[in-house]
């Protein structure tokens, strides 16, 4: 049996919300949802951009997260609010 290869983004676009931890909510909600769908939290990939703004698509997080769904490595993805 194949184990799937599980991954989440997560991102805020502001120091203010860095600050005030909404990455840290963020990710223990995707954390419970993977959990609850089964998945080891240990083999998990985690890509987490804070401080940048949704209006651009190059982030850091985000450019590996493209290159390992590109190389057609990621079975699923987990995000909180796609926006």
């Amino acid at each position: 049996m194949t184990v799937a290869q599980v991954a989440l983004y997560a991102r805020v676009s502001s120091e203010q919300q860095a600050e005030d931890n909404t990455i840290a909510s963020q990710l223990a909600e995707l954390r419970v949802r993977i959990r609850a769908d089964g998945f080891d939290l240990k083999t998990v990939l985690e890509f987490i951009d804070e401080g940048y703004s949704g209006s651009t698509l190059v982030r850091p997080a985000l450019e590996r997260l493209r290159d390992v769904a590109a190389a057609g490595e990621l079975d699923r993805l987990y995000v909180h609010c796609p926006d």
